[in-house]
């Protein structure tokens, strides 16, 4: 990397992660990874190798959830920044209804990045949705694409299919189809796949792509040892606890001694999700039914953060409502504390020195565990743990030797786990002890941050050895674009191409010579495939930006990158099918050729206008088409989607990239370039024009050049002294 700092921006999109004090267990969305994503960004801004980290998220302005998630930039250190980046509206909403806003999260984020001025060196996104961004980010800016699962739709499909659930209602609920088509398209563009576990590689992602998986770095998380250090250290002399350590060990142990009868027994600890998954019940039920166990401890399940249980998601109402009725069941009035919260920045580090102290256990006894970050808290506290015989806990239990591992489906086998270390104290100390040395030893930020960053800097180096340039000085696409301001963009037949040509080259090459700031696209009724074999037939440079199909499609670059986000903008509403069986009834209506038709476009030829245009317009308009007509050249009829034209794709493109509109010059020739040339941007009317464009003679900011084609387009930019404007030499 040359001494370069490096610049990594992460994507967890849900939105309620923040700096400080995570909200843990709130819902299915805020289990332990974003304490994993907001630590590792923190730990990487503290590195000598780094630059800045930008942790990407939704930005959340909603009564229901806490005010900082409406920040747009939350400053965390002098390297992380959270940035909060608004799509789908401003209300909270779970990740599986984030699906189709994403294309314009998207492009909310290239806006964001060129107006930072600062393309990253890698993407790296956590979780499928994340990983949709991270990867088309990826594409766009020419960088390497780093991906963390988390979890995975496959497996989550048939846990719930085991669980009773229908196949209809998870598909509708959770859009898990969806989900794992894009895992597998993640999967196979990924440069890098991070897990916690070799277990995690196999079964969670074993499944993908036919085994065809790109390279994974299994790299265990990290832990906060200055947060979660060894409970006995509070009796060593001159250690200094912070005030609000104190008073949050205050706080817990009030909550908790208002739930016991004999507060000073040893406390059986579990805290996780509401989530059928983590076996909430099956650790009472063992408790339950075991009167030894309930004889020699207490426990506590801190089941995430509840207001009313009436209001919340049915999974966690299910769970929560469940283990009340356990509780009442087994009779566990006085024995088992159920808290309705939980702070995480100083109380739950408490919460595991509290349980240490008094001689107890954690336990994890999830049905699946890919890692499984609570166990080593708890054991970098000095806590001994009891956890299930899967994933991440093998490894822990392993490395650490710090507890007992069991199967979460023998409940018998829990509570003896439990009754086994609490009763023997050599035990319960050799498992303490191990836990605090060999926490410190395997599962440091330190060790993490510093294998993560080999990596990176491994893939860094490759993508900077790569050729990204594509002939004539062009880049890769969103570098490119980063230092676009100044746009030219022409419509093709008859326009930039027609007649003699004589001046196309002298065109080509004005091009050639100012590409610094200037960007080159056209926009076209033609569909790509035609518009770049008429380009290619006349040795025109690939555009930067092709309009086609009459402005219902945008590409870019050589790579022709398909904008997903003009598509999600446009198809709102759009009812092909039905339009097609309405306008089948005229019979002045000649359906063009297979090649002409789009998903987002309809074209038709139409002669002697009469009174057709009306007829058309009145029958779609009673039968609530959103539609855009665009009728041009006395014979070509297109239908598209009410948001899509060649001139709304140019304002887009203005906005996406925030280049002014005054900074746009635009030339056309007939009547599907009249909506184009309107407004701020500067509009050239070539010569060779059709008459249905003398109604803009005369309006502002439209130049009718003298020369045909390229020859006018030459003169326009003459007269609007465009060339000067983009060197920022005075006009």
């Amino acid at each position: 990397m040359s001494g370069k700092k490096l610049h990594i921006q992460m994507f967890s999109l849900h939105g309620l992660l923040r700096g400080e004090n995570l909200e843990l267990g709130r819902d299915a969305d805020t289990g332990g990874q974003i304490q994993y994503v907001v630590e590792l960004a923190r730990y990487l801004g503290m590195d000598e190798r780094i630059g800045r980290v930008d942790l990407f998220t939704r930005l959340v302005t909603d009564k229901t959830v806490s005010a900082d998630y409406s920040n747009s930039v939350e400053v965390v250190n002098d390297c992380f920044r959270i940035v909060r980046i608004q799509c789908g509206g401003r209300k909270y909403m779970r990740k599986e209804l984030l699906w189709d806003h994403l294309d314009e999260y998207i492009d909310k984020t290239i806006k964001f990045i060129k107006r930072e001025d600062a393309v990253p060196d890698i993407v790296h996104g956590h979780y499928a949705d994340a990983g949709y961004v991270a990867l088309r980010l990826s594409e766009f800016l020419g960088v390497p694409f780093i991906f963390t699962g988390h979890s995975l739709g496959r497996s989550k499909f048939s846990k719930l299919l085991e669980e009773g659930m229908r196949e209809s209602e998870i598909l509708k609920k959770y859009r898990i189809d969806h989900r794992i088509e894009v895992e597998e398209e993640v999967l196979q563009n990924a440069d890098l796949v991070i897990a916690s576990t070799e277990q995690e590689v196999e079964k969670q992602y074993g499944p993908y792509s036919g085994g065809r998986l790109p390279p994974f770095a299994v790299i265990p998380p990290g832990v906060d040892l200055e947060k979660f250090y060894p409970y006995h250290h509070v009796l060593l002399p001159g250690h200094q606890q912070d005030e609000r350590e104190i008073l949050a060990h205050v706080s817990v142990l009030g909550e908790l001694n208002r739930f016991f009868m004999n507060a000073d027994k040893p406390l059986v600890l579990a805290l996780c999700r509401p989530d059928k998954r983590k076996n909430i019940t099956g650790l009472i039920m063992a408790f339950g039914e075991d009167l030894e166990l309930q004889a020699m401890a207490n426990l506590a399940v801190f089941a995430g953060i509840r207001k009313d249980i009436a209001e919340m998601e049915e999974n966690e109402r299910s769970v929560l409502t469940e283990m009340l009725l356990m509780l009442d069941k087994y009779d566990l009035y006085g024995k088992m504390a159920i808290p309705k919260k939980h702070e995480f920045e100083y109380e739950v580090p408490e919460l595991y020195k509290i349980a240490a102290a008094k001689g107890g256990v954690f336990v994890n006894a999830a049905l699946i565990e890919p890692f499984g970050l609570t166990l080593i808290e708890a054991s970098a506290s000095g806590l001994p743990i009891v956890a299930t015989n899967d994933g991440g806990p093998r490894d822990i239990i392993k490395n650490c030797e710090n507890g007992l591992l069991v199967d979460a489906m023998n409940t018998r086998e829990i509570a003896g786990a439990i009754k086994k270390i609490i009763s023997d104290t050599g035990l319960w100390k050799t498992f303490s002890g191990n836990g605090i040395i060999n926490v410190r030893e395997h599962y440091s930020w330190t060790a993490h941050v510093a294998a993560y960053l080999d990596r990176v800097e491994s893939l860094c180096s490759a993508a900077s050895s790569t050729d990204f340039s594509a002939g004539d000085g062009d880049t890769v696409t969103g570098r490119r674009f980063a230092g676009i301001d100044f746009f030219l963009i022409t419509d093709i037949d008859n326009t930039l191409i027609g007649g003699d040509n004589s001046r196309l080259d002298e065109l080509m090459n004005v091009l050639r010579e100012n590409r610094g700031r200037l960007g080159f696209g056209v926009a076209t009724g033609r569909t790509i495939d035609s518009a770049l074999a008429l380009l290619e037939r006349h040795g025109v440079r690939a555009p930067d930006v092709i309009i086609s199909s009459v402005g219902s499609e945008i590409y870019y670059g050589r790579e022709l990158i398909y904008d997903r986000g003009w598509h999600a903008h446009i198809s709102e509403k759009w009812e092909r099918e039905k339009i097609v069986n309405l306008l089948s009834r005229f019979e002045f209506l000649e359906m063009q050729g297979v090649a002409a038709q789009r998903k987002l476009k309809i074209s038709y030829f139409m002669e002697d206008l009469d009174e057709r245009l009306p007829r058309i317009h009145d029958l779609l308009t009673k039968n609530r088409c959103a539609y855009n007509l665009i009728y041009s050249q006395g014979k070509h009829l297109d239908i598209l989607p009410a948001r899509a034209s060649k001139g709304k794709a140019i304002r887009y493109i203005s906005y996406k990239w925030e280049v002014p509109l005054e900074n746009m010059l635009v030339a056309g020739d007939s009547g599907n370039d009249e909506e184009m040339l309107r407004g701020d941007l500067l509009g050239v009317v070539v010569g060779n024009y059709s008459p249905e464009l003398e109604k803009l003679r005369g309006l502002r900011n439209i130049y009718f050049a003298r020369e045909k084609c390229a020859g006018g387009i030459l003169e326009g930019i003459g007269r609007y002294r465009f060339i000067e404007k983009t060197k920022g030499e005075m006009v």
